[in-house]
């Protein structure tokens, strides 16, 4: 079905969030492995039913330095189409000066089967009175990727295609899943994954590379074991594509993401997680300060 183009949504400083932020929280939940030799499923789910993660998003540009919303992640295990399936949830709220004149309320659903093969994912924006669906249908084929990628806004069909890669391809929750299954024995600085992401009519090209151990900090006085990681983004939300984001993933057993930053093409955005529960394994990445 051909796409007929929509209205954007008004233009503020603050609206390069908007996009960039399903790109921003592309260091959380927009990544997809698709280099040559990997596979697209894994083994490690380091997670269990009932898992919750909330994460304070900031806005900075220049000196201006303002909390813009909060996003929370949660994990079910439930059922799909009558067959057992993980539930993968994002829900992103607006606040303070953003949501004064631009409300967000952003969703993203991703269901995986069992043994981690992606299903569904749906993703619902509401910004500032503009309104989108997108969903996304995954088949396998060998090593081929199917997408059916359907776009809607409330009053009429914007996209309905077929999208395909011999890549791995995941939605932008998806990868999450993948980022925090890798095995950080098996890691060396340096190494690189490419991955794409279905968007729309198109799949985002961008490249995924371990920097090494760092011990970071967010925003309490306590320090983090983590594992650094750069993400080179090819997209116009982006200032730059080299290095575009970086994210610190937590190392412990949950390999949480601790920290993420997305530089736009107006300042930046800054995520730090805050809260979580019910976690698999102890939440052990935290170096206590010295009293």
């Amino acid at each position: 079905m051909k796409d007929v183009k929509h209205r954007a949504a008004p233009r503020t400083p603050w609206v390069g969030i908007c996009r960039s932020k399903l790109l921003a929280l592309l260091c959380l939940s927009s990544l997809s492995v698709g280099s040559a030799g990997q596979a697209c499923d894994w083994g490690l789910s380091p997670f269990q039913h009932g898992e919750r993660v909330n994460y304070d998003v900031y806005y900075k540009w220049g000196l201006i330095a303002s909390k813009a919303g909060s996003a929370s992640f949660e994990v079910r295990d439930t059922v799909r189409n009558s067959e057992r399936a993980w539930r993968y949830h994002l829900l992103f709220r607006s606040s303070g000066m953003l949501e004064t004149f631009y409300k967000m309320r952003d969703t993203m659903t991703t269901y995986f089967s069992p043994d981690n093969s992606i299903i569904f994912a749906a993703k619902m924006t509401d910004e500032g009175g503009f309104y989108l669906l997108d969903e996304l249908s995954f088949s396998r084929s060998g090593d081929r990727t199917s997408v059916r990628s359907y776009r809607r806004t409330r009053t009429a069909v914007r996209i309905d295609t077929t999208l395909r890669t011999d890549a791995c391809a995941y939605d932008m929750l998806g990868a999450v899943m993948y980022l925090r299954a890798i095995d950080w024995d098996k890691l060396r600085p340096g190494d690189e994954f490419s991955f794409r992401v279905p968007v729309g009519k198109n799949f985002v090209n961008a490249a995924f590379r371990y920097a090494g151990p760092e011990t970071v900090r967010l925003n309490d006085p306590a320090r983090y074991r983590s594992h650094h990681f750069h993400i080179d983004v090819y997209d116009p939300a982006f200032s730059q594509s080299k290095e575009a984001a970086e994210v610190w993933v937590g190392d412990d057993g949950n390999h949480l993401p601790l920290r993420v930053r997305a530089r736009l093409k107006v300042g930046a955005v800054e995520i730090y997680i805050r809260n979580p529960v019910n976690l698999r394994y102890p939440f052990g990445c935290k170096i206590e300060t010295a009293k």
